[in-house]
């Protein structure tokens, strides 16, 4: 793919500093069940130290783009008290900010309907601004990318719209928006979720997905919410609503997600179900992941809480503190007992005489003495009691907590007949 300019530094930075992001991080993730019980989508957890939200502000501040706005709805307090937390290093002065955005009902006293309602709730914050562009994007997946690629495209092809894409398998590609493309990546079609996906053209296994992410001219994209927002049949969804109304008549163009050195695609993943969601954890356990959380390059910030560092103690016969192949974040204590093939977040404890493989254990998880767990998902805040076997009876383990058709088991404190906490969100 040539992109015009995009080797020029300046050129990027000039697009970058015209463009506003606004960040849909209002998403309930239903598909992940008791997970997101307590917690945005966008909110949950990732990779030992991160949450999902995490992933696209780094994607802007990496791409030089630091107008933001967050825009909330559902279950949004560690949401936001994450982002106070977390990311509130911008300069004000300088015309830098991330600014979390609210359903305020400023036009109708209506939450957010759709992901094209919440934009056009928000748009006489747009209007004060007055961005050139407006990159809109989903607050729930997991990858690394450079916006100011997608946005040279953009201009490249004297596009109104941009839609940012994915290659992904037929099978996959019904969960998806799929773009029907000409030879220019031209779209020509646009089907939400299709039962028959349209191939690409010369891939007649992999279909071009939506990521949710768009570049929008400022102007154009006033006009088509506006017109949207007096439709009353309208879902107001950028994906059932928008984009197909716009193919016919307008330039709208479908940009590949690729690694332009390669020509492969690079790591991308939308963890809305708890078997993505534990599978994308998984994967960061192996010598070489896909997904490099290690690269100073294209660094990921989070919140960093001040904790001391892992510990592993005991080592008798019998009695052995140690973690192999594996990540253990900040704050943990292993005392006495052996992890494998398992991602534990931060301050989690697990005592003496047990073994933890290939389970991802979230924040301030506590295991009592001679447990076993196999793999599970065990929620922020929950204590094992000594003596739990979780992960070696499906049926045992159905009875009390919830398994996946991949046999995975999420265990939150209520099933555990305990009381959470609004810290644990």
């Amino acid at each position: 793919m040539i992109v015009m300019h995009a080797d020029n530094p300046r050129y990027l930075d000039q697009l970058t500093r015209n463009t506003l992001a606004l960040v849909l991080a209002g998403g309930r993730g239903s598909r992940l069940y008791e997970l997101t019980e307590r917690r945005a989508k966008p909110a949950l957890y990732f990779g030992g130290k991160f949450r999902l939200i995490d992933f696209p502000l780094s994607n802007c501040i990496n791409s030089g783009i630091r107008r933001i706005g967050v825009l909330t709805q559902y279950k949004s307090h560690s949401l936001i008290r994450h982002l106070t937390e977390g990311w509130s290093f911008f300069q004000r002065d300088l015309g830098e900010f991330i600014e979390v955005l609210p359903a305020s009902q400023r036009t109708t006293g209506d939450w957010y309907k759709g992901t094209a309602d919440a934009i056009y709730q928000n748009l006489d914050i747009v209007r004060t601004l007055l961005p050139k562009y407006v990159l809109v994007l989903s607050g729930d997946h997991v990858y690394k990318m450079d916006y100011g690629a997608l946005l040279a495209y953009h201009e490249q092809q004297q596009a109104e719209l941009t839609v940012a894409c994915v290659g992904v398998s037929l099978d996959d590609a019904r969960g998806f928006g799929v773009m029907g493309v000409d030879d220019d990546f031209r779209v020509r079609r646009f089907d939400e979720k299709p039962a028959h996906p349209q191939p690409m053209p010369g891939t007649p296994d992999i279909a071009l997905a939506s990521m949710g992410n768009y570049v929008f001219n400022t102007d154009f994209l006033f006009r088509k919410l506006e017109e949207d927002a007096r439709d009353a049949t309208s879902s107001h969804d950028f994906g059932h609503d928008i984009i197909p109304s716009l193919i016919d008549q307008h330039r709208v163009f479908a940009y590949p997600f690729l690694d332009e050195a390669t020509g492969r695609q690079p790591y991308w993943r939308d963890v809305g179900t708890l078997d993505s969601f534990y599978e994308a954890n998984m994967e960061l356990v192996s010598v070489e992941p896909e997904l490099n959380l290690y690269d100073r390059d294209w660094p990921i910030r989070t919140y960093h809480q001040q904790l001391p560092s892992a510990k592993f103690v005991f080592r008798d016969p019998d009695r052995e503190g140690k973690a192999l192949d594996s990540v253990i974040s900040a704050g943990c204590v292993i005392s006495g007992s052996t992890v494998v093939d398992s991602l534990l977040f931060s301050n989690v404890r697990i005592h003496s005489y047990g073994t933890v493989s290939a389970s991802v254990l979230l924040p301030e998880v506590e295991v009592g003495r001679h447990c076993r767990i196999h793999r599970a998902i065990i929620d922020r805040g929950c204590r094992i009691p000594p003596g739990t076997v979780i992960g070696e009876d499906q049926a045992a383990d159905a009875a009390r907590f919830r398994v996946t058709d991949s046999g995975v088991v999420l265990v939150t404190a209520a099933m555990l007949g305990q009381e959470a906490t609004v810290s644990q969100g």
